[in-house]
């Protein structure tokens, strides 16, 4: 991943999302699983009841507000990104409509088809329409070649591509990040609550299982909570790169008909 694409992540909404999520889960790290009515005798200090999974989990270490902050950011960042590729899709089917706008740039019926474009909106629709205007331009110019106008279209394609597909990568690279980092998350929260037990069972004197099976426990919560987190991550991560890997192809499919179309027609 490229400083510039790392940067740009983390600014803007990411930029205000991240330190309000990590509030959030401090909050909720002290106020809800560590609630005394989750411990024995109510004291956060004692073991958590018995089938209370809040005081386990409270359980875990310093690593678990870290942990649930990363799991709140790939639920948000997964809502906000569904929502962008929803919109970059448009109002209808994008098969459907590339194959409408086909049909008509076949029929040489460009108004129609920019009118389609407007209709659809989203990605696709705006890029098509900017390859459109620039074959209707082309129609009417007297100067450029056949070839220099072909190029002039593809330019102006590419260029409307350019600027619509960061738009939805924007925040991924986040998810993608997320999905390595929270299972070495999970297992230096186990590593640190293994320690911790073994060091309170080496000053103990005598051995208790029973304590040393809860602090192994309560230590491997962090492990549980890494890799759950990063396989969402990794499921919302190739679910939105496919989604984009689709809309791409259907802007690269809809191009080339523009600019075969026009080199057909237009010797």
């Amino acid at each position: 991943m490229s400083n510039s694409k790392i940067k740009t992540a983390f600014t803007g909404f990411a930029g205000i999302v991240i330190p309000v999520l990590f509030i959030a889960a401090i909050s909720i790290f002290f106020f809800v699983l560590g609630n005394p009515e989750n411990f024995q005798g109510k004291n956060p200090a004692n073991h958590p009841l018995p089938g209370n999974y809040l005081g386990v989990v409270y359980k875990g270490g310093m690593i678990v507000p870290i942990l649930l902050t990363l799991l709140m950011m790939v639920l948000t960042f997964s809502i906000e990104r569904f929502i962008t590729i929803s919109k970059a899709k448009g109002k209808g089917s994008i098969n459907s409509f590339v194959a409408k706008v086909h049909a008509k740039i076949a029929q040489e019926d460009l108004d129609t088809a920019v009118d389609e474009c407007d209709k659809q909106r989203g990605s696709v629709a705006n890029v098509i329409r900017s390859g459109i205007l620039k074959y209707k331009e082309m129609v009417s110019d007297r100067v450029l070649n056949r070839d220099q106008k072909v190029l002039a279209i593809k330019a102006e394609i590419e260029e409307a591509t350019s600027l619509e597909l960061p738009m939805l990568e924007q925040n991924l690279v986040i998810i993608a990040t997320i999905s390595s980092v929270a299972t070495l998350m999970g297992l230096l929260g186990t590593v640190i609550g293994m320690i911790k037990a073994f060091s309170a069972l080496a000053t103990a004197g005598a051995p208790d299982a029973v304590a040393l099976a809860n602090g192994i426990s309560e230590a491997l919560i962090n492990t549980a909570l890494g890799i759950g987190t990063s396989a969402l991550a990794i499921i919302f991560y190739n679910y939105f790169t496919t989604k984009i890997d689709k809309i791409t192809y259907s802007i690269d499919e809809a191009g080339v008909a523009i600019v075969q179309n026009f080199a057909a027609h237009h010797n």
